[in-house]
């Protein structure tokens, strides 16, 4: 590694929590920093842009496709699309354990296999910022599809995961395929994959932000302009399965109030906290999977049982969290539903993530903050009443997502249309999502995503 590239990835200031995880990476340095500076935009990178969010826009729909099929099956018809928690709650209690038993089993069999017998790197994130772009192509597909199934079964992943790894496949293959520069893939492999991650959730322009934000780590013209082509394209080609619709439909437009402006400004810090602490959890979890052979079959399915133990009295908690989020939104709930709901949703989540599961934690993260926001927002009206639930809610999700990917950008806009609503409540989420993520830089190195870092050390940014 270059002088100037180390000096580009050192964190100024440093963190206060200087204790790194287990597998050493990432806290003292800015891991999402390439150093590749201004990639060549050339006609050849430029057409394998377009080749990579078409791509990226077939895999997703075909892997929402897969996802919706399982929910449909497990849960019965409508669980797919939009109905996976009425789904869950018409069915008795064996019809919500069995399916989650039954991705247990899959998951660790399946993992297992892969693991053991298909090598190669599927780690999107690491093969962009300290890589070369390079993801192993069988694996990856079998590691994606292993993904949908088992969050189509109920388990507390997110669906992301794997689009945006097919995307960044995409991306690594066509730029290996058209004799691309290593920075000119690695920038590839961050739009097809921010470009998976758009298409499935029809968030075009949060997708080109997470590209430069969270995988480039730079909001410059050279990064956005791919980026937002990629997204773009991937977006509309995913149309032919997925309905050019936000994620929540019909929320109550929100309109501005003093009552959440004031409790943005006291809670923004407290949620930044709360992030890191959620941060730390994936991290260690991460860090502490299965080694064992015998663990590794076993994990998944222990952890999925207690799973659907809670979520008999809590089904809320299966899946990733969009209808949960959906119904603070609406604030369809009481102070005490949405306090369990916010204490359960991070534990049950990194419960999954370290029995070995493969799965996103976009919405796992921001279905946790919108049921905090929904309950810090609940205890601020018996103080300040007025501001409807749904109002705080929103807020606290922009908060805990700009704050756990560390890209508030991203978080504010990825909100905002995914609910197509908030507009009125701008200002609020800006200085909530400001602090919580500021006051969670300053407290620890991490994010979501480098938190699950693999124990492959950084190079010594001290030298």
């Amino acid at each position: 590694m270059t002088g100037a590239r180390r000096s580009e990835r050192q964190r100024q200031p440093q963190p206060l929590l200087r204790k790194r995880i287990g597998s050493g990476r990432a806290a003292m340095d800015q891991p999402n920093v390439t150093g590749d500076g201004d990639v060549p935009l050339s006609p050849r990178f430029w057409a394998m842009i377009v080749l990579t969010g078409v791509g990226a826009g077939l895999f997703g729909a075909l892997l929402m496709l897969l996802l919706f099929t399982v929910a449909d099956l497990a849960f019965g018809p409508g669980a797919g699309q939009g109905g996976f928690q009425d789904a869950v709650l018409r069915a008795d209690p064996s019809g919500r354990v069995v399916p989650l038993l039954i991705a247990g089993v899959v998951a660790g069999l399946g993992w297992f296999l892969l693991r053991r017998y298909v090598p190669g790197s599927t780690d999107v994130d690491d093969s962009i910022w300290t890589g070369e772009g390079r993801l192993n192509v069988r694996r990856s597909a079998g590691t994606s599809v292993l993904s949908e199934i088992v969050v189509g079964l109920g388990a507390s992943l997110g669906r992301e995961a794997a689009p945006k790894l097919m995307g960044g496949v995409c991306g690594s293959v066509l730029g290996t395929w058209s004799g691309l520069s290593v920075p000119q893939r690695r920038l590839l492999v961050a739009c097809g994959a921010g470009a998976g991650l758009a298409c499935v959730y029809n968030v075009p322009l949060g997708g080109a932000l997470f590209t430069a934000e969270v995988l480039v780590g730079a909001v410059r013209l050279p990064v956005v302009l791919p980026a937002l082509a990629c997204s773009g394209i991937a977006t509309v080609v995913a149309w032919v399965y997925l309905p050019p619709l936000p994620t929540y439909l019909d929320l109550p437009a929100y309109e501005f109030a003093f009552a959440p402006l004031v409790w943005a400004l006291l809670a923004g810090p407290v949620i930044g906290v709360l992030a890191t602490v959620f941060v730390r959890m994936i991290a260690w979890v991460s860090d502490h999977q299965p080694t064992r052979w015998w663990w590794q079959l076993l994990a998944p399915l222990t952890a999925f049982a207690v799973l659907a133990g809670i979520g008999l009295v809590l089904p809320q908690l299966y899946g990733n969290g969009q209808d949960m989020a959906e119904q603070a939104f609406a604030g369809g709930g009481g102070l005490l539903l949405f306090g369990a709901l916010f204490l359960l949703k991070p534990l049950v989540t990194t419960m999954c993530l370290g029995s070995g599961a493969s799965g996103g934690l976009f919405t796992p993260t921001l279905s946790t903050g919108a049921v905090l926001g929904a309950f810090l927002g609940a205890a601020w009206s018996l103080l300040w009443p007025g501001a409807p639930i749904g109002a705080y809610a929103l807020i606290g999700a922009a908060a805990m997502i700009g704050a756990g990917m560390q890209a508030p950008l991203a978080g504010l806009v990825m909100v905002l249309e995914l609910t197509h609503t908030g507009f009125g409540l701008m200002v609020p989420m800006i200085l909530a999502t400001f602090l919580a993520t500021a006051v969670a830089r300053g407290i620890d190195g991490y994010s979501i995503y480098s938190a699950r870092l693999s124990a492959r050390r950084t190079p010594n940014l001290a030298t």
